[in-house]
Order: C-alpha cells, then sequence, then structure tokens
C-alpha cells in the first residue's frame, strides 16, 4: 500500500511538474509569435513599397476601393474567407501605415470585417441541426451577432459617407494622445531595432538571388501576409489552451446578471483569448442546449465585438514613423464603430429589438425548413456581397 501511495505521489508530482514546463513553453511560444506579429507588420509594409514603387503606385492598387461598398465587401469577404477579423484588420492596419490605403478608404474594409467574422457562429450552430428545438435556439444565437452587425453597418456606413463621424473622432482621440503625451505617435521607435535586422537580411537575401525590386516586395509582403495568419492562428489556440478555462470562468459568474455584466464579460474573455469567434462560438451550443436564453447571449456577443479590436490596436501602437498616426487612427475607428454599434442600437430600445427579433424569427423559419438555414449562410456571405457589388458599379 506504501509503495503505491509513494507511486501514486510520484505520478502526480511529474504530472505537476509537465504542466508546469507546458505552460512556461506556451508562454515562451506567445512571446514568439507576439514578436511574428511585430516582424509581419514590418515586412508587409516594406514589401508593399518595393513592390509598388511608393505611395502613389501604392494608391494606384488600391483605387477600387475608394468606393466605399466595395471596400465593405472585400473586408466582408476577406474576413469570411480566413475565419478571423483580427487578422484582416491586422493587415489593414498595417497598409494604411504604409500609406497604401488612406483612413478613409480603410473604413468601410473595418466595418465589412465585423460581418465576415460572423459566419463561424453560423457554422457552429450547424452541428446542432438533427434536433429541431436545440437547432432553434443554437441557430438564433448565433445569427443574432449578423443581425446586429448588420444593422451597425446600415447604421454607421451612410452616416460616414456622409460626415465621416468615426474618421473624425479617432483623429481627434489621436491628437489628444498626442498632445497629452507631449509627443508625437510616430516618434515612438522601440519596436524598429527588433524587427530591422530580419526585415532587411530578407530583403538583401531576395536581391542577392538575383531578384528585381517589384519582386522581392511581392515576396515579402506574401511571406508577411502569411506571418501574420500563422502569428494570430497559434496565438488563438496557445492563448485558447492557457486562457479558455479562465474565460468560462468570467462567462459563468458575469452571464445573466443585466447587460452591462455581459458586454464585459464578452469583452474580457475575448481579450483573453483574442478572437471573437471563440468567445461567440463558446455561447452557441450552450444556447441550443437551452442553458442560456437569447437575451443573455446578446450582451455577451456586443462585448465580443468590442474585444476583438484589442490585436489592431496593440498592433498600431508598435508601428513607428509617419504612418504611425494613421495606424493608430484606423485601428480606433473599429474600436469606435463597434463602441458606437453598442451604445446606439443595444441602448435605443426600438432599435435594440430588431436584431433580437429577426434572429428569432429567422430561427423559426430555419426549423421547420433546415435547408433555408444554408441559403441564408450563401445569401448573407455571397449573394448580399454581389449584390453590393452590382449597386456599387451602377451607381459609382
Amino acid at each position: 500500500m506504501e509503495n503505491s501511495a509513494t507511486v501514486e505521489f510520484e505520478n502526480d508530482n511529474n504530472q505537476e511538474g509537465n504542466s508546469v514546463l507546458k505552460k512556461v513553453l506556451m508562454t515562451f511560444a506567445i512571446f514568439a509569435l507576439v514578436y511574428g506579429i511585430l516582424l509581419s507588420v514590418g515586412m508587409i509594409g516594406s514589401g508593399f513599397k518595393l513592390a509598388s514603387g511608393g505611395k502613389e503606385g501604392a494608391k494606384a492598387i488600391f483605387a477600387f476601393a475608394k468606393n466605399p461598398i466595395m471596400g465593405l465587401i472585400l473586408g466582408a469577404f476577406a474576413t469570411a474567407l480566413v475565419q478571423s477579423s483580427s487578422t484582416v484588420t491586422s493587415v489593414i492596419v498595417s497598409l494604411v501605415a504604409t500609406g497604401g490605403l488612406s483612413v478613409s478608404m480603410a473604413v468601410p474594409m473595418i466595418m465589412g470585417a465585423n460581418i465576415g467574422t460572423t459566419v463561424t457562429n453560423t457554422i457552429v450552430s450547424m452541428a446542432h441541426i438533427n434536433d429541431k428545438d436545440d437547432f432553434g435556439r443554437a441557430f438564433s444565437a448565433a445569427t443574432i451577432h449578423d443581425f446586429f452587425n448588420l444593422c451597425a453597418v446600415a447604421i454607421f456606413l451612410p452616416l460616414e459617407m456622409a460626415f465621416g463621424i468615426l474618421e473624425k473622432t479617432s483623429a481627434a482621440i489621436t491628437g489628444m494622445m498626442n498632445f497629452s503625451m507631449q509627443t508625437n505617435v510616430k516618434d515612438f521607435n522601440f519596436i524598429k531595432p527588433i524587427t530591422k535586422p530580419v526585415i532587411g537580411g530578407t530583403q538583401d537575401l531576395f536581391v542577392s538571388m538575383g531578384m528585381g525590386n517589384a519582386a522581392v516586395g511581392v515576396l515579402m509582403s506574401i511571406f508577411g501576409v502569411l506571418l501574420i495568419f500563422g502569428s494570430i492562428f497559434y496565438m488563438g489556440k496557445i492563448l485558447k489552451k492557457l486562457m479558455v478555462g479562465k474565460a468560462r470562468d468570467i462567462f459563468h459568474k458575469t452571464i445573466g446578471k443585466g447587460p452591462i455584466t455581459g458586454i464585459a464579460s464578452g469583452t474580457a474573455c475575448t481579450v483573453l483569448v483574442q478572437s471573437s469567434s471563440t468567445t461567440t462560438s463558446l455561447i452557441v451550443p450552450m444556447a441550443g442546449n437551452g442553458l442560456l436564453s437569447l437575451k443573455e447571449v446578446y450582451p455577451f456577443t456586443l462585448g465580443a465585438n468590442i474585444g476583438t479590436c484589442i490585436t489592431a490596436l496593440m498592433i498600431s501602437l508598435t508601428i513607428s514613423g509617419p504612418g504611425a498616426e494613421a495606424a493608430l487612427q484606423i485601428a480606433l475607428v473599429h474600436l469606435l464603430f463597434n463602441v458606437f454599434s453598442v451604445i446606439v442600437i443595444y441602448g435605443i430600445p426600438a432599435l435594440r429589438n430588431i436584431p433580437l427579433n429577426g434572429a428569432e424569427k429567422l430561427s423559426i423559419v430555419a426549423q421547420e425548413k433546415k435547408y433555408l438555414a444554408f441559403a441564408y449562410v450563401g445569401l448573407i456571405f455571397f449573394g448580399l456581397p454581389g449584390l453590393c457589388y452590382g449597386v456599387s458599379k451602377w451607381m459609382y
């Protein structure tokens, strides 16, 4: 018995030691992936400048995005493809920093990214399709995100086109930050020294292989985009393993205690796992099983929208040079868009009920005719962008 107890004690110690070692290794991996994100931003910027022949060439490449509807479509479609609004907004921030995109051109793309990220929840809800009641609850919990983000774009895109509310507000905040710090955002240069050697070495390597500037720029841009995709993807995976338990704890302690705590918990959970798709996908099965009502899911989803802005904000604060202010500004646009949307839509009862009623009615239809759920995904993420493209061609 004593030997058995000793062996069991030693096994427990070994397991605990392995667990600690695993957490240490994952923490180091996170730091490495953060460096990968910083490196990718610089890689995209340098490559884009080389490939486009400078700022004017970059502007010509993105001339099609001067049409705000096309910018919206591009943001939504890109995010639906890569299943990460954090990735898409991070790429947008880096392009704005290089001068390839102006802030006004990038604003509709940021809005589109909000729409594109919602497809994940809907796909997750399909897992309940064999049970009519569970599917109805899960599908409504997923699509309330869609309805809210579509309402937000329907309200704020016309306002932005007419008055530039988000662009002007973000510019004012950036200006106040510069004034309060008695310095300029572009003067920060603590990241460049640690990324420049690798970026410069990569460029020199391609040049030594006999490639021209355009080819080197294209390769560096492609490598940078792949690096940012991979870094954010794997960082999300690791953070999910490290933090998802804590995220669930926050979720269980706060959900259902009112809209403010629901929004706050959605924001906190998304910041912890760096993925709104992950946090909103956590609640869809719980809603499907009847553990949460749609009214409890709703504010949590809005918080997830706000929490997902953290990645682009962090990246913008690491950018130095002439494009630093613009990079911070477009990251703030993303945050302001989501905060203003919550204040306006959720704050006004008549507007608050539109996503709620839309999700409930759509789920009733989908319960009876399940093929319409698949048709809905095709319509929202492919048919609607196609319609918007046709409208934009007619208008512009």
